[in-house]
């Protein structure tokens, strides 16, 4: 087929050359490739020393040779793929240049089809900077353009045509502000940091701390230093937690990119780094501690006939929390059942370590509720999963162990174990030990049919499609489940 003016024009223009990490990708696929060994291999980070001193090269090869990236759900740049595509139609030679491993990088441009070559480090020479323009001169002279993002790209896009930067950090920005360089095309396809932050520490979740203050207004206790270590504990824990999303997310960057809502989360999507989250994370859990040990030399500095007789029992419910959490973001959230019970449970470690913070025991009655009650909201949260699968089309749950098939048993299992948290209530108002702390016990039966309703209502949407597949974000943005949640506390005050 004879090739158009426009495709003969365009093939005399210089070799376009695409750096992989950061660019065509948005996130680094050695960072990807290190945590989804993490996942799959853990066992072979005990040889991430020994690669690292074998040069960066080596251990590239190393960690492709140990996992393969899922290439075609990797958060590709659609701006710049689109222009590639457009440039790859009219002929012009496109090659994608790249310091990932080879392998990595081939299988990218297998999946893509638009590249004329691949250039990509070999397990012995790391094709970053200045090797990477020493084979750009070797193989195509000065004839070449270059798309990057990063610093180490300053050098080829000093050197090149054309040079064009895709999301370029602000280092290079001003890099390339000082050299002069002014790029002839920019591929930005970036979301608010600030935005993407608040999304990855799920802010909206630490809701659930709310449940820290719970054995210390039930039991009606007003200290204020048993309130300020609550408070404490309740940013502790939240921080722990947060810490704890972006783990969860890190871990799961491969799941959450097949999935329709979640391969928009921020690590997902590669509108934050990998290496960033590992940060933060470290940084919040080191927040947590350093706040958990506050908590008894609070109590005891404003209310000091309060202090703790066991001071460190808050730090060690949330290390059980921290661990529990780990063990379920890398195992037991693929465990049928199992991970519900986890779930729920850490629900109810959040009442103990309230518990633990201000010295105020648990009663049994809240202890036997809120197992019941988390537990239907835990099922109800992978019956939503399921049924929103099952509006796809899917079979199964990846990565969970539950199928379409199992949705009656969950919708069974979770509906049973709301109305049981229902049944302990009604026997907590009917018992002494309420009388012992409201003046209108009788008032409390009010809360059962508003509890009844907001369950019933809760599986009814879930049954529907209708619900959101994290019940907390359900219970804080619904409307009549806001309503509800305030006629509860009226009830509980008058009953007072």
């Amino acid at each position: 087929m004879p090739h158009t003016a426009s495709a003969i024009d365009n093939a005399a223009l210089p070799i376009l050359c695409v750096d992989l990490d950061g660019t065509l990708v948005k996130s680094d696929t050695l960072h990807d490739s290190a945590l989804a060994v993490a996942r799959h291999h853990p066992a072979a980070l005990l040889h991430l020393p020994a690669w690292l001193l074998q040069g960066k090269a080596a251990l590239k090869r190393h960690l492709a040779a140990t996992v393969q990236l899922d290439v075609a759900h990797l958060p590709y740049n659609r701006e710049l793929v689109q222009y590639l595509e457009q440039q790859h139609a009219t002929g012009r030679p496109i090659y994608l240049a790249t310091a990932a491993d080879a392998d990595t990088a081939q299988r990218v441009a297998d999946h893509l089809g638009l590249f004329t070559g691949v250039l990509a480090s070999d397990g012995q020479l790391n094709l970053a900077g200045k090797n990477k323009l020493a084979a750009f001169q070797s193989q195509f002279g000065d004839n070449f353009s270059y798309i990057g993002n990063a610093i180490p790209d300053l050098t080829l896009l000093e050197s090149c045509k054309e040079p064009m930067v895709a999301n370029p950090t602000p280092a290079l920005r001003a890099a390339l502000r000082k050299a002069r360089v002014i790029p002839v095309r920019t591929f930005n396809e970036t979301a608010s940091s600030f935005k993407s932050w608040l999304k990855a520490i799920r802010l909206h979740q630490w809701a659930k701390n709310v449940l820290i203050f719970l054995p210390l207004l039930l039991a009606h206790i007003h200290a204020p230093g048993l309130v300020a270590g609550a408070i404490l504990a309740f940013f502790s824990f939240g921080l722990c937690a947060s810490a704890t999303y972006i783990v969860n997310d890190l871990l799961d960057l491969e799941a959450d990119r097949q999935h329709p809502r979640k391969r928009r989360r921020p690590f997902a999507s590669g509108d934050l780094s990998a290496l960033a989250g590992v940060a933060v994370a470290i940084l919040f859990l080191a927040a947590s501690l350093a706040l958990a040990l506050l908590v008894p030399v609070v109590i005891a500095a404003i209310s000091p006939n309060s202090a703790l007789l066991r001071p460190h029992q808050f730090l060690l419910w949330l290390g059980i929390y921290l661990v529990t959490t780990l063990a379920y973001s890398l195992r037991l959230k693929r465990a049928v059942l199992v991970d519900v019970i986890v779930l729920s449970g850490l629900y109810t470690i959040r009442i103990i370590a309230g518990s633990a913070a201000t010295g105020v025991a648990v009663s049994t009655w809240l202890a036997g509720f809120s197992i019941f009650f988390f537990l239907s909201l835990a099922f109800v949260k992978r019956f939503a999963e399921l049924e929103n699968l099952r509006d796809r089309g899917g079979v199964s749950a990846g990565g969970r162990g539950y199928h379409i098939t199992d949705i009656e048993q969950l919708r069974s299992f979770g509906s049973a174990s709301g109305y049981a948290s229902v049944v302990v209530l009604t026997l907590y108002i009917s018992n002494l030990d309420a009388a012992q702390l409201y003046q209108h016990t009788n008032r409390l039966w009010l809360l059962v049919p508003v509890l009844l309703l907001w369950i019933s209502r809760l599986w009814f949407r879930a049954s529907r499609g209708q619900l959101d597949e994290d019940p907390v974000v359900y219970a804080i943005t619904d409307r009549r489940s806001l309503l509800m949640g305030a006629l509860v506390v009226l009830i509980v005050l008058s009953a007072l």
